[in-house]
């Protein structure tokens, strides 16, 4: 019996020291089972009130406080496991019961040190329970600068994007707005900056799993939903005007589609790895034509017409609009127009149209 609770209390304490260096010191995509199990726990009661909520400014504000929470419990969860881990050597090495094995062990991870013992084998678990709790504790502490910092980065591109999309953003309304205030010449610079915030979230959000669900401070922004609107600019800017440079706005598109491919990967999410340009779209031929409307109004210019360019703008948007749609529908993202269904019926919020106001004399 006791054999069997040290071979336990080990396979305890080095399955959530894997779960610790795959989370916060691996910097690479490395899934945790226990961190996803803990994340998803903490998740599930904030996603059953939110499934019950009208408004997307409601569920937003259920919820906002699940990631940051489960941040919370995971490092508690991690603690407790380690205390249940030692807690099990200590019984195996020593016969202490239950009750005085929680309690050395205890004291140990916890560095208070009033119940160690002068018995050489529980001293060394001791000295490893010791050591065990300030390095999970520091860890996490450093964790937490490098999380915020990602997530700062990412809402600042998300934030700029505002006035150049709409609030919610949505594709055709980035061309439509940047022909508004004629820098179409400018689009080359958005499209760049793009690119390299795709590659920076690509990386970020499936070494820190836990960013795809931390929310904006508005209910009306999202990551996700700001990236698919650019990725639709760029394919509505490679199908409408075949002569303008195409570099920088193919390089934002690719770019766009292997970030969604990497945290699918990670996420386990299955996905076509080679579409065909003539797969169908979710997206309606009619809701196509709104966009392509909105975007005449304001006298962006168009090399094809609406209908000759659809099966160009098909041919791109098969690449990323299943995994793109997928994406929204998990993290309840704002519905926007052209983002694909949710996890409950809403009604589609579209991007709010400014007012041109000049000054007068």
């Amino acid at each position: 019996m006791r054999a069997l609770l040290g071979v336990v209390g080990t396979a305890i304490v080095l399955g959530i020291y894997s779960s610790v260096l795959r989370t916060l010191v691996i910097p690479r995509a490395s899934r945790s089972g226990f961190t996803q199990i803990v994340q998803r726990l903490v998740h599930a009661p904030f996603q059953l009130v939110a499934d019950r909520c009208d408004s997307i400014e409601s569920k937003d504000r259920v919820l906002a406080p699940a990631a940051p929470l489960a941040i919370v419990i995971t490092l508690m969860s991690w603690l407790a496991c380690f205390m249940g881990g030692y807690a099990l050597l200590e019984a195996a090495v020593s016969g202490l019961g239950p009750q005085a094995s929680l309690f050395e062990a205890g004291s140990s991870l916890f560095t208070l040190g009033f119940a160690s013992s002068s018995r050489p084998t529980l001293t060394a678990i001791d000295f490893c329970a010791a050591a065990t709790g300030p390095i999970v504790i520091g860890l996490q502490i450093g964790y937490l600068p490098t999380l915020y910092g990602a997530y700062a980065r990412r809402e600042t591109e998300v934030t700029m994007l505002q006035a150049r999309a709409g609030n919610p953003p949505w594709g055709p309304e980035i061309l439509a707005r940047y022909a508004q205030v004629e820098l179409l010449d400018s689009l080359t610079e958005l499209f760049r900056n793009w690119e390299r915030w795709a590659a920076e979230v690509s990386e970020s959000h499936t070494t820190y799993p836990v960013l795809i669900m931390f929310r904006s401070p508005r209910a009306t922004r999202n990551w996700l939903i700001s990236l698919l609107s650019v990725m639709d600019a760029a394919a509505l800017r490679l199908a409408l005007n075949p002569s303008r440079p195409q570099a920088e706005v193919r390089m934002a598109l690719r770019g766009g589609f292997v970030c969604l491919r990497d945290i699918a990967d990670m996420r386990g999410v299955a996905y076509n790895h080679d579409p065909l340009p003539d797969d169908p779209l979710i997206l309606e031929y009619a809701e196509y034509l709104r966009g392509v409307r909105r975007m005449a109004d304001q006298g962006y210019p168009m090399e094809r017409t609406p209908e000759e360019a659809w099966p160009h703008f098909r041919g791109w948007r098969v690449n990323y609009e299943q995994l793109a749609y997928r994406l929204a529908r998990d993290i309840d993202a704002v519905p926007a127009p052209w983002s694909g269904p949710r996890r409950t019926v809403v009604s589609i919020r579209n991007p709010v149209t400014p007012v041109d106001r000049r000054p007068v004399g």
